[in-house]
């Protein structure tokens, strides 16, 4: 009885509302790039005056994952690609590891996921399970709550779909993101996940004072409390984004799931092939970042095309270990990625992705880029996310390339 009211008392602490006593890892407001997330920061800022907890900032987004054992956080607010580096850095150290670590790892999230899957049913492990689970956390979770600073309760994530991968993968290490959605017009936040209602893979109920409804096309229509009387002094785009009866075109791709929000994709960025088929990027993008550690960015085309191709962009710091490992370090950059070594390496990773798609989704053609796709380099916005057309332009002539059949099919 001790035991489970210790347990209970956990959960319970991991449940509650913010406090005076909570501390954030955020993105600065003041920076120019944050007007991209300039709804959600305002929700974030309000609640810090309401509440009283501290918040943390660093300009540099890429830097959230080091600042966290410093920090020592009660929850963080980020973009998805700041939990897909965590889950590389955590499953390519491990996989890195190889041998008993590896199998000790894949033990451990085994064992998180079956605890998981009963917490997501309101019940606690009992039994073999509980002591499982036990040794699951000493040997391994543990662990993981020590890089994320001791005290994190939970993280937030926003401006972009999270793969449903990740947010099993964190629930079963111990840890819930709180997946959310909303926009500028919405005032943020529209819906969200919580830890009474939870399914991975959506951004959760609609909010108090939210209506969802999913037009004929897919498009997502928002309409409540929060949503905007329109653009100041801009009558047109006004009158594009809201209709006569209130509703809200978000311009983003989804349906409805026993009341869970679902987002596919972009309205703007859905793929249509030359045979008349849609296909989501993202979706295919998702698949590729949770399936290998050695990923930073990538990019699938095909609109007006035969087929679909991708663009892949490498993690410099995580290939450059696994190239140093196999007597390739100190050879530049470019000239690594473009080894046949390494397009092996990716290779199963694509079919990977290629697995529980249609044929027509299916990446037919891609090659690995020279170069990281950065912030710097303006392929990227200050949250991460891909400038599509941008870096469709930069890397044209290799996209002609895939379907003039001058790259090597796959």
């Amino acid at each position: 009885e001790e035991r489970v009211g210790r347990r209970r008392r956990g959960v319970d602490r991991r449940r509650r509302a913010a406090g005076r006593e909570d501390s954030e890892v955020g993105e600065d407001p003041l920076e120019p790039g944050a007007r991209e997330n300039r709804g959600a920061l305002l929700v974030l800022e309000a609640a810090q005056l309401r509440i009283g907890f501290s918040t943390a900032v660093d300009g540099r987004v890429e830097k959230i994952v080091e600042n966290l054992g410093q920090v020592r956080p009660t929850f963080v607010a980020a973009v998805p690609r700041i939990f897909e580096k965590i889950y590389n850095k955590i499953v390519g150290g491990a996989k890195e590891a190889g041998g008993a670590k590896w199998a000790i790892f894949s033990w451990a999230v085994g064992v998180g996921r079956e605890v998981s899957r009963l917490r997501l049913a309101g019940k606690e492990p009992s039994g073999l399970l509980a002591l499982k689970h036990k040794i699951a956390h000493k040997l391994v979770f543990s662990k993981l709550d020590a890089l994320f600073g001791g005290r994190l309760r939970f993280f937030i994530s926003g401006s972009a779909p999270l793969a449903k991968a990740l947010g099993e993968f964190f629930h079963a290490a111990g840890v819930l993101i709180a997946e959310g959605y909303g926009l500028t017009e919405t005032s943020a936040a529209s819906c969200v996940n919580t830890f009474e209602h939870l399914r991975f893979g959506t951004v959760g109920h609609p909010l108090p004072g939210t209506q969802v409804k999913i037009a004929e096309d897919g498009e997502i229509l928002i309409k409540g409390r929060g949503v905007m009387r329109g653009y100041r002094n801009l009558p047109g785009q006004t009158a594009e984004a809201l209709d006569a009866d209130g509703w809200l075109h978000t311009g983003d791709i989804g349906h409805v799931e026993d009341g869970f929000v679902k987002i596919t994709d972009r309205k703007k960025d859905l793929i249509k092939t030359s045979a008349g088929k849609y296909v989501a990027p993202q979706m295919l993008e998702r698949k590729l970042a949770v399936a290998c550690p050695y990923v930073s960015h990538s990019l699938a085309h095909g609109d007006n095309r035969n087929f679909v191709s991708m663009l892949v962009a490498l993690d410099p710091e995580a290939i450059s270990k696994w190239a140093a490992a196999r007597g390739l370090g100190g050879k530049p950059y470019a000239e690594v990625v473009a080894s046949k070594e390494v397009r092996d390496l990716i290779a199963p990773y694509i079919d990977e992705v290629n697995k529980d798609v249609a044929s027509w989704e299916q990446v037919k053609k891609w090659t690995i880029l020279p170069a990281d796709l950065t912030l710097e380099t303006g392929d990227l916005t200050p949250s991460m996310k891909l400038k599509r057309k941008d870096v469709e332009r930069k890397y044209r002539q290799t996209l002609d390339d895939f379907y003039e059949g001058t790259v090597v099919d796959v």
